[in-house]
């Protein structure tokens, strides 16, 4: 099986449904085990901590870039030192695996 990291998103047809709790539970096991799943099963989240402001923009700016890449984007809190970040699929109300692939790709910003 290919790493999720190293993956594309693709599109998804509008009658696709959302991942159900068995398959969002084993993509979820390869991702950072700060990664969280909603308690509906619709969403994942994390929150990654930096040292300060500058540090937390240029994450956000590289995970930014990330989302435009693969064309999926999540919805980001950011503050002085925290980057929260939330990734569900609206076109399926729900998990995608589109969201565990840039959920993957967002963790190996931190390496650069």
């Amino acid at each position: 099986m290919q790493n999720l990291s190293e993956q594309n998103c693709h599109d998804i047809a509008d009658d696709s449904p959302a991942l159900g709790p068995t398959d969002a539970d084993r993509y979820l096991q390869q991702l950072d085990e700060d990664w969280d799943l909603s308690q509906d099963n619709k969403a994942i989240h994390r929150t990654y901590s930096f040292k300060n402001y500058y540090e937390t923009m240029a994450f956000a700016n590289v995970a930014a870039m990330v989302a435009h890449q693969q064309d999926h984007h999540p919805d980001m809190t950011i503050s002085y030192n925290r980057c929260h970040i939330e990734y569900s699929t609206h076109t399926v109300d729900g998990l995608s695996l589109r969201d565990f692939i840039c959920a993957a790709k967002t963790d190996n910003t931190l390496s650069l």
